[in-house]
């Protein structure tokens, strides 16, 4: 992803602005990302306001921020009922891994409709361990008092909806792997594949701009690894399963978990209980809480053998993970595809594997079904009018829903203009999809290419560069109506490509920063700037 220098401090929010010292602080820090540091010029209150209306929350989620430390967005929610704390605790990705958005998370765990503190999978053990925090506050508070009695009224009966097979990832599909392709090409540095399934099997569809759930499976060299350090035999018995199958399909093998490290320290004692006691409480140290996944947890209390049933117990489930949909069920009815990035990277002497990324990229063999789900998107979609112009911003896999997009406008015969922008590192081994885009723009589907490489000069070169130096020509199709939409990193990419548009739109829209900032606020009230980032 691309490595973008933080922006400067800024004292944007004067301290006479009606926000607490907290709040303040963390607005300051959003509009210095916000605003581009050679035009920053700082904001009142009111322009503040108008940006976070923006982010569809109003006032009532200033924490709904994916950039934000969790600490700070805590912070944020200090004096807040339990129920917006535990939203606050979130990753704000709106991501639906959880099976909701986050607001929705938060209401279910808050009347106890969801028991699973564990499902923000992008928020990882840190939103864990301050959900858990707060479910107990949940359990600590007064009990609401009992209404008095009345004469009895007859309660309509309540009707449990359960979604149809592969709407939910409580309630998957199967889906068969037909395919993998390497995209990349020579020497490159990265390893993204195009995958693509067939669901003609469980008549399942989507519309471009919907998620794909996908259960993966571990390692099973990780696992037989694993399974070494336990000193245990593979087809032990655990909960009906041998442990290969449990290790293998059921739980999640990195990282590891509080629990692990409270069931070690019951087995352990002297110095190394007291560092897994610490650990188990969140603490750190040794300064490797962050590098410690399951295995990584065995080799650092080597000896340590827990029982494989209490062990496989100890850890959390194997949660599915989301890719953007990259193809459109009017184009190809029955298939899908995704474009994926193979995770690999090395802590210490040890490769480390992302678990569904390598998955589809290498481990299941052609014809193999697995267990899928369609995500619903969360307010990310094309335009109801077809004749919509619209501008998407996708460097990296961020490409995957606007080449769905484009396939379905192409199938549809929609007429609005397309305009793309697009980067990587190297255009001569990472320019995906090449082809079919060339031959878009030449058939005319594609109206715009803009290209952005970041290893090809001597300078790097993102896509928000390329923006800015057609910022007079995208200025004009925002105001003929256009909508836009960015897809990829949500900490620094999708910010830097927000500080662009506001620059483009004061420069070229010829207004002040006021104006900008509430012409970018609008759009986003109005669903004509769509984010789906991560």
């Amino acid at each position: 992803m691309n490595q973008i220098t933080p922006p400067p401090k800024l004292d944007i929010i004067p301290a006479s602005a009606p926000f607490s010292e907290a709040q303040r602080s963390w607005l300051n820090g959003f509009f210095a990302g916000l605003l581009s540091p050679d035009v920053a010029t700082p904001l009142s209150a009111e322009q503040g306001a108008a940006v976070m209306a923006g982010d569809g929350d109003d006032g009532e989620a200033p924490w709904h921020d994916q950039t934000m430390p969790i600490a700070d967005r805590m912070k944020l929610a200090e004096g807040r009922p339990l129920r917006r704390k535990m939203m606050a605790a979130m990753a704000q990705q709106d991501c639906g891994q959880c099976g909701y958005n986050c607001h929705d998370y938060s209401e279910a765990i808050a009347s106890r409709s969801e028991a699973r503190l564990n499902l923000c999978v992008p928020g990882g053990k840190e939103t864990a361990r301050m959900l858990k925090s707060l479910y107990e506050e949940l359990d600590k508070a007064p009990a609401a008092k009992a209404p008095e009695k009345t004469a009895a009224v007859a309660t309509p009966a309540v009707t449990v909806t359960i979604a149809e097979p592969g709407r939910s990832r409580d309630n998957p599909t199967e889906a068969t792997f037909l395919s993998r392709g390497l995209l990349n090409k020579g020497k490159s540095e990265k390893e993204t594949y195009h995958v693509e399934f067939d669901l003609s099997e469980s008549k399942l569809d989507y519309v471009v701009g919907d998620s794909f759930g996908v259960f993966a499976r571990n390692d099973l060299g990780l696992v037989d690894q694993i399974i070494a350090l336990l000193g245990a035999s593979h087809t032990t018995k655990v909960n009906g399963k041998t442990l290969r199958e449990a290790l293998i399909d059921d739980v999640s093998l990195s990282p590891a978990p509080d629990t692990l490290f409270e069931l070690i320290s019951f087995i352990t004692g002297g110095a190394q209980r007291e560092k897994a006691r610490a650990l188990a409480q969140g603490e750190d140290p040794d300064g490797d809480a962050a590098v410690l996944d399951v295995m990584a947890a065995l080799q650092k209390f080597s000896g340590t053998r827990p029982h494989p049933e209490a062990f496989v117990e100890a850890l959390e489930p194997l949660q599915p993970r989301l890719y953007s949909i990259s193809s459109s069920h009017n184009a190809t009815p029955g298939k899908l595809s995704l474009t994926v990035d193979s995770v690999r990277y090395v802590i210490g002497k040890r490769k480390r594997l992302g678990v569904a990324s390598t998955f589809l990229g290498e481990r299941i063999k052609e014809g193999d079904k697995l267990k899928v789900y369609v995500q619903k998107a969360h307010g990310f979609g094309l335009p109801q009018d077809p004749k919509t112009p619209i501008i998407m911003i996708g460097p990296g896999t961020g490409i995957a829903p606007f080449r769905a997009f484009l396939l379905d406008r192409k199938a549809t015969g929609a007429p609005g203009k397309n305009w793309l922008f697009f980067g990587h590192q190297r255009s001569d081994c990472d320019f995906f999809y090449s082809d079919e885009l060339n031959a878009m723009k030449t058939s005319g589907l594609l109206t715009r290419l803009s290209l952005a490489w970041s290893r090809d000069g001597e300078k790097k070169f993102y896509v928000q560069d390329r923006m800015r130096e057609v910022g007079r020509e995208l200025w004009t199709w925002l105001a003929e109506g256009a909508h836009l939409y960015i897809c990829g990193d949500a900490k620094r990419m999708a910010k830097d490509v927000e500080r662009a548009l506001v620059d483009i739109v004061a420069q070229f829209g010829a207004r002040s920063t006021d104006e900008a900032v509430s012409f970018v606020a609008d759009l986003k009230k109005t669903g004509r700037f769509q984010a789906d980032v991560y």
